[in-house]
This record gives C-alpha cells, sequence and structure tokens, in this order.
C-alpha cells in the first residue's frame, strides 16, 4: 500500500491561547486529539496530548513576557503549531518569555541515595519536559525572532500512518 502525498501546507494547524483562561491545556490536548484523527496518524493520542499538556502546562505557568511583548497586566499568550510531514509530527508550544526552559538530563532517580536522601529519587521541578523527552522522540527549544521561545517536539510516524 502506498502512503498518500499531501502538500505539507495541508498538514498546518495553529491556535494562540490566552495563558491565563482556564481551558487552555484542555484546548491544547483537543486540538491535538483532532489533529491525529483529522490527518489519519497512527501515534498514540495519549502520548500526544500530554506533551502537549506538559508544554502548554511549563508555558502557562513559568512564562514572564520579555519587556515590549506585552503590556504589564495584559493577556499573556501561548501559541501553538502543529506540522507533520510524511516522516513526522511536529509539535512547537511558543510563549513571550526567552528563558530557556530547563531540560533535563542524566537520571532524576539514584537508588544509592534514597536511603540517606530521599529527596534524590525525584527533583521538584522538571518533570513535565522528563515527561515530554520520556515521550517524544526528540526534545529542543529556539528563541523565537521577536522574542520569547518556542519548545519543540517530535513524533516519529510510520510511512504508512496516513489515512
Amino acid at each position: 500500500m502506498e502512503a498518500a502525498i499531501f502538500s505539507t501546507a495541508d498538514r498546518f494547524r495553529a491556535i494562540t491561547l490566552l495563558a491565563d483562561s482556564p481551558d487552555s491545556a484542555r484546548v491544547a490536548r483537543r486540538m491535538a486529539t483532532d489533529i491525529l484523527r483529522d490527518w489519519g496518524l497512527k501515534l498514540p493520542a495519549e502520548d500526544v496530548e500530554l506533551c502537549v499538556s506538559e508544554l502548554v502546562g511549563n508555558a502557562v505557568h513559568h512564562a514572564v513576557p520579555d519587556a515590549g511583548l506585552a503590556e504589564p497586566g495584559g493577556a499573556r499568550r501561548v501559541a501553538i503549531a502543529f506540522r507533520a510531514w510524511p516522516k513526522w509530527l511536529f509539535v512547537e508550544v511558543g510563549d513571550e518569555d526567552s528563558t530557556p526552559p530547563t531540560l533535563p538530563v542524566g537520571e532524576f532517580l539514584d537508588p544509592e541515595l534514597s536511603g540517606e536522601l530521599p529527596e534524590a529519587l525525584l527533583a521538584n521541578s522538571g518533570r513535565g519536559l522528563a515527561i515530554v523527552q520520556g515521550l517524544a522522540d526528540a526534545v529542543w527549544w529556539a528563541p523565537r525572532e521577536f522574542g520569547g521561545k518556542s519548545v519543540f517536539c517530535r513524533f516519529d510516524v510510520a510511512e504508512r500512518a496516513y489515512a
């Protein structure tokens, strides 16, 4: 069976949400689910939804807009974009804070320290990005052209994953 040929323009969807809206993460998860269905991508929906939710949650809870990107006390924005190519699904979550995210490296768990230092078993922060790194095939970030940053994750898709 041959994979369907499509224009990458047909496989792009984006939305900008207000960070302070209580529905932001729910809307982002629903968008991820709808995209997987609409584009016929055979990826674990729960994994993609969780990654999107964690990235949006980080933007909502940690992002402080760079000077000039938001009025003091004004609405903070989170931009979400999905792009699909024949072999990959890219998820981008952008915010207005240019501070680099702390991507975890190494292992959080150290069994040798568990008896003396129980706090060594699990870090106090950074678990969301660790989850994303565990579920996605790649995770990275980049500064945005006019301020802020984007955090990306990539899911590898089998060639026959398109309807």
